[in-house]
């Protein structure tokens, strides 16, 4: 049902130019040239200083395909459907096969048009239309064919500036997230070295010397008996690239030759050894105690005067990686042993100071945690307040 005042319109009657695709053949990198923006080049925004650049001669040749700020370039394979508008910084540029021009007439917002586009309405609609099995496209035929929702200019700007509000406070918490992030790495780098020492419950300053020590002395693999009957029982997944523990939702189909399975218990270290190299490797959680794994996925529980998350800290360092990966065996998935993982030798302090960093990686970890958490409440909003402002649900007051 199309809201009161407003009309639906196909794409072709919203532009002052005719929707079309750019360069062929952009030929070889050019630095002085003038840059193009491939369909991988879309995604919501678009970073001049990433792009290839073709020759001024390429560019006259496809003169009809070139963008200026404010024109919205939409992606026509690949990542189908992804759009940006052209930025202020990018004064000219020209296109490829893969993506095409819609430049939005005066009669019309580009920005509210651009959340158009971006919205999952429209976007269900470019994947039902787009064409092939492999390499799926959307023709510009089809494009120019796709119905938008058109409310009057003065309510398409109100719009467009409210979800712009969203997207500011998206981008600055990207920012903080990006932030945090680097400087918890710094912070890795720091205190998991002993370059920078922390203060002690005296507030003095830590002096002990650090100790180069196996790991088979620091961690013990705790010896289970097989679970009897698998199949009841909640699989769990180490996630990659240090990303914790997560419940599967998945029940395994155990057979009585198979691989055996076992519970884990939440605070034991667990690694799954095919993928150790990728940061296969993390703390069962409160979330996932009870539940089970096979046995790919190897348990520890730390030694005395040791601390399990000093451990994981220290073991989910680059340094350690690639020591892993270069003793790791096999191609694809490296898997590395039991008795080669103990045979390796950690750097550590007194437990005193193991549990101080710990606190401070935590309090880093948590401020992460609660900013990644900002973020995806304000996209869900916005998601939300998309669909109710582009749909006309809900209604802006004009000034």
């Amino acid at each position: 049902m199309v809201p009161n005042g407003w009309s639906t319109k196909p794409l072709a009657d919203i532009v002052k130019e005719k929707i079309s695709y750019g360069i062929v053949q952009a030929g070889p990198h050019v630095p002085d040239g003038v840059p193009y923006i491939k369909s991988s080049d879309v995604r919501g925004t678009i970073n001049p200083d990433t792009l290839q650049r073709t020759s001024q001669e390429v560019h006259f040749k496809y003169r009809r395909s070139s963008v200026h700020p404010g024109d919205i370039v939409f992606s026509l394979r690949g990542n189908i459907g992804e759009s940006a508008i052209v930025p202020v910084s990018l004064p000219e540029a020209n296109l490829t096969q893969g993506t095409a021009r819609i430049s939005v007439s005066a009669e019309h917002s580009n920005q509210f048009h651009y959340y158009q586009l971006a919205s999952e309405q429209i976007l269900n609609r470019v994947n039902a239309l787009s064409k092939g099995s492999t390499f799926k496209e959307i023709s510009l035929e089809e494009l120019r064919k796709v119905k938008v929702l058109c409310a009057p200019l003065p309510e398409q700007k109100k719009i467009a500036q409210i979800l712009s509000t969203w997207d500011k406070a998206i981008t600055t918490t990207e920012q903080l997230l990006a932030n945090s992030q680097q400087q918890k790495k710094a912070l890795m780098q720091q205190l998991l070295t002993g370059k920078k020492r922390l203060l002690d419950k005296n507030g003095v300053r830590f002096s002990g010397e650090w100790r180069r020590i196996s790991i088979g002395k620091i961690i013990k693999e705790i010896k289970k008996e097989k679970e009897a009957n698998p199949n009841s029982f909640e699989l769990l997944t180490v996630k990659l690239h240090y990303k914790g523990v997560t419940r599967s939702g998945k029940f395994p189909n155990a057979t009585e030759r198979g691989r055996p399975y076992f519970k884990r218990f939440a605070g034991e270290l667990i690694i799954g050894r095919q993928n150790l190299h990728n940061g296969g490797i993390a703390i069962v959680s409160n979330e996932c105690n009870g539940l089970i794994a096979s046995n790919a996925i190897s348990s520890f529980e730390a030694q005395k005067d040791y601390d399990v998350n000093f451990i994981l800290s220290v073991m989910s360092t680059e340094h350690f990686r690639f020591t892993v990966d270069n003793l790791a065996g096999g191609t694809g998935q490296k898997e590395i042993g039991v008795k080669d993982l103990l045979s390796l030798s950690l750097v550590v302090p007194d437990f005193e100071e193991q549990q101080k960093i710990t606190s401070v990686l935590s309090a880093a970890d948590q401020e992460i945690t609660t900013l990644q958490q900002k973020l995806d409440a304000l996209k869900q909003e916005k998601k939300a307040l998309m669909q109710q402002l582009l749909t006309g649900k809900r209604r802006v007051t004009l000034n």
